[in-house]
């Protein structure tokens, strides 16, 4: 027998399933938005981000945290990857530990005069393969997040989830400061040649391994165009990680660039990043 949900997974293989879905038995852990207009790192730049807080909350206990860059997409309830009710979905079933969440948007400037257009600084903070993203989390993003809860200072408790430009920023972050980030979710990750991110699968080659654990993501469908092959990015990312004998895994489908597989497979991803620390 066909059922409807049957019929609605075959008409589309990337259908968001039950744990992206608000259910009535399930605690849901309170979201607050909030604007950041004061960065030392990035001066000049402001942007939303959003603090999640799991539904049962000691203010004595050290939290695990996940964060989330394009932060505005992954909080909304009917997106692609709804952060928050999978968080709390995934913490109710016991499948994830209770966690603070971090939704972060990229920068804008606002304009210079007037009723003048802000300029995106969002490919300089994501796609610059270097440390500064991660200073901007260290120095001034976490620190907000731990006037609401304390945050746990094992580098093994924080995880940094991206989607394409937002996917490479998240690695960056981790091999840079390994000491302050260890887990890592990357969705048809940017690893070419937009800002010299394709250097990062020679690289990860030629440095002793780093103590990181990376999930990613792509499809055959995925970008090929002036900066490089996504697609090819992404194995070339996978088989240096399995050279070097890291944690990792590669989920490849054959979606377009796009959050979709990213977004239905989520669930899957934190739960393999947290597989041994419930």
């Amino acid at each position: 027998m066909i059922t409807l949900a049957l019929l609605l997974a075959l008409q589309d293989p990337y259908a968001l399933g039950p744990d992206h879905q608000e259910h009535a038995e399930v605690a849901k852990g309170r979201v607050e938005k909030f604007i950041w207009k004061d960065s030392n790192v990035y001066p000049g730049t402001e942007r939303d981000y959003w603090i999640y807080l799991p539904a049962t909350l000691d203010a004595a206990k050290d939290y695990p945290v996940v964060i989330f860059q394009d932060g505005g997409g992954v909080v909304n309830p009917k997106g692609q990857m709804r952060g928050p009710i999978v968080l709390d979905n995934l913490i109710a079933k016991g499948d994830l530990p209770p966690m603070l969440g971090l939704f972060i948007n990229p920068g804008t400037v606002p304009p210079a005069v007037q009723g003048g257009k802000g300029r995106s600084t969002r490919s300089f903070e994501y796609d610059t393969p270097d440390g500064t993203y991660a200073k901007f989390l260290i120095e001034e993003m976490l620190p907000e997040l731990a006037k609401h809860a304390r945050i746990s200072a094992r580098p093994e408790d924080r995880a940094l989830v991206g989607v394409s430009s937002g996917g490479i920023c998240a690695f960056s972050a981790a091999w840079h400061r390994p000491d302050a980030f260890r887990k890592v979710i990357t969705g048809i990750g940017s690893f070419t040649n937009i800002r010299g991110g394709v250097w990062f699968a020679a690289a990860i080659r030629k440095t002793e391994r780093k103590p990181i654990r990376v999930f990613l993501q792509d499809g055959s469908g995925d970008l090929n165009n002036e900066h490089g092959s996504w697609p090819l990015a992404n194995l070339q990312m996978a088989a240096s990680l399995k050279f070097m004998n890291y944690d990792y895994k590669l989920v490849f489908g054959d979606g377009a660039h796009n959050g979709k597989h990213g977004g239905v497979i989520l669930p899957d991803s934190l739960r393999w990043l947290w597989r041994d620390t419930k």
